[in-house]
């Protein structure tokens, strides 16, 4: 019996190591993890689209593995943008959303996941978007339909009536037709919310804490929510394991939402002392979006909005930077995410010589914070954001540098996000 057993497991082995997918490539120089020093000529194994060995020197491939020559080149683990909204397209004209679909949302989707995971961005964070378009998505770059980086995603965010997050500038019979269901008013209307997200797939939650430059509410960007109402919906978020990504301009706004205990305050434009002490004292990171002033600065030049939203943007282009730098200098965590659809997806990777440059970051920090700082924000802190036995082959090269010119991620020659070649 003994022996039957041994060679059915010996069938089974040699089986599994037939249909295995084994890929070897040779690094001419590994970034494996932007908080340690780089490596020379390195040997990465993947096997089935995990990382099963990172090895000293070019070893050779074995019979039957797939050879990627990326020796002249700088390999890194994939980037990690944890705010975009790969399902839009910039600029100004809000009539829009009365015409196009959530189906031609997902077709250009379609488009800017492949445009955004060749600017190599493996990972991305998408924080509102028609939430069957967005949950469509994610399921084709994850087996593979469509080619495209890893989505994690809130699907709809959650917004008070008539603010930032819900429909307005139209006619009020055609705001109604065009509510998407995620509006509310009261702690146990907002917590019902987050359940119904929950229910729909969402992976965390979005909540509009604060008004928003690019809507045409015309109440400004000071605080929505009630602090009890984003007590409430943060509690019932974390109890069914969702985390909480608030969208905050204002001081007052950042700070309520920081004592709630959202997990990330999304832009943080005028964040002060009293607000960054609340997000440090709570655990909450910030994501300053530096490429979506970048956006609208651009737009404004073109014409491109309407009065009410124009008298937004210009209150916000001198504050740029000015939290984030604040934050840092605090202690606070300072994460990569660039709000890509207010400027045009694939220019992500702008954003690090913002972090550099206006932030203070160095190279290496910039670069943790779209890897490791990036992928522990997202719960992925185990799968993305190192080259490492057991992760997901995400990986990308790059000619030049990273750790010395930042600018040189700005120009990806080669992309893999779950063991597969983007081309």
């Amino acid at each position: 019996m003994f022996r039957l057993v041994a060679f059915a497991a010996s069938l089974v082995l040699a089986a599994s190591s037939a249909s295995a997918q084994t890929i070897i490539v040779h690094a001419g120089r590994l970034i494996a993890d932007a908080s340690h020093a780089a490596q020379g000529h390195s040997t990465i194994t993947i096997t089935n689209g995990k990382i099963t060995g990172v090895a000293a020197g070019f070893n050779p491939a074995p019979a039957g593995a797939t050879l990627i020559d990326l020796s002249g080149k700088t390999v890194l683990p994939g980037l990690i943008d944890t705010h975009t909204h790969i399902t839009g397209e910039p600029g100004g004209d809000y009539w829009r959303q009365a015409v196009d679909s959530n189906e031609w949302a997902a077709m250009l989707g379609v488009r800017n996941a492949l445009v955004t995971a060749k600017a190599g961005f493996t990972t991305v964070r998408d924080l509102g978007a028609p939430e069957q378009a967005i949950y469509a998505l994610r399921r084709a770059t994850q087996e593979g339909a469509v080619p495209g980086p890893r989505i994690v995603t809130s699907g709809s965010a959650i917004s008070i009536i008539g603010g930032h997050g819900d429909v307005s500038g139209f006619r009020p019979e055609v705001n109604a037709v065009l509510q998407d269901g995620y509006t509310c008013t009261g702690a146990e209307e907002c917590s019902a919310k987050v359940r119904q997200a929950s229910r729909a797939g969402a992976d965390l939650i979005k909540i509009t804490a604060t008004g928003g430059v690019l809507s045409q509410q015309a109440r400004g960007l000071g605080q929505h929510f009630t602090d009890g109402e984003m007590k409430a919906i943060v509690d019932t978020s974390h109890s069914l394991g969702l985390k909480v990504a608030a969208h905050a301009h204002s001081a007052r706004g950042v700070e309520a939402a920081a004592r709630a205990g959202v997990d990330s305050i999304e832009h943080g434009t005028f964040a002060d002392a009293r607000a960054i002490a609340a997000m440090k004292a709570n655990g909450t990171v910030l994501v300053p979006t530096l490429m979506a002033y970048t956006g609208i600065r651009e737009d404004l030049a073109k014409g491109s909005f309407t009065p009410v939203v124009a008298a937004k943007v210009r209150e916000t282009l001198g504050e740029v930077g000015k939290a984030a730098r604040a934050a840092r200098t605090a202690g606070v965590p300072v994460i990569f995410g660039t709000d890509s659809a207010v400027y045009p997806h694939g220019r992500n990777a702008e954003e690090f010589a913002q972090l550099v440059d206006v932030v203070g970051m160095s190279p290496a920090e910039a670069i943790a914070s779209a890897t490791t700082g990036a992928a522990r924000l997202i719960g992925l802190e185990n799968e993305v954001g190192r080259i490492a036995p057991g992760f997901s082959a995400d990986l990308i090269a790059v000619t030049g540098d990273p750790l010395e010119n930042v600018r040189a991620l700005e120009k990806v020659d080669f992309v893999m996000v779950r063991g597969r070649v983007i081309d």
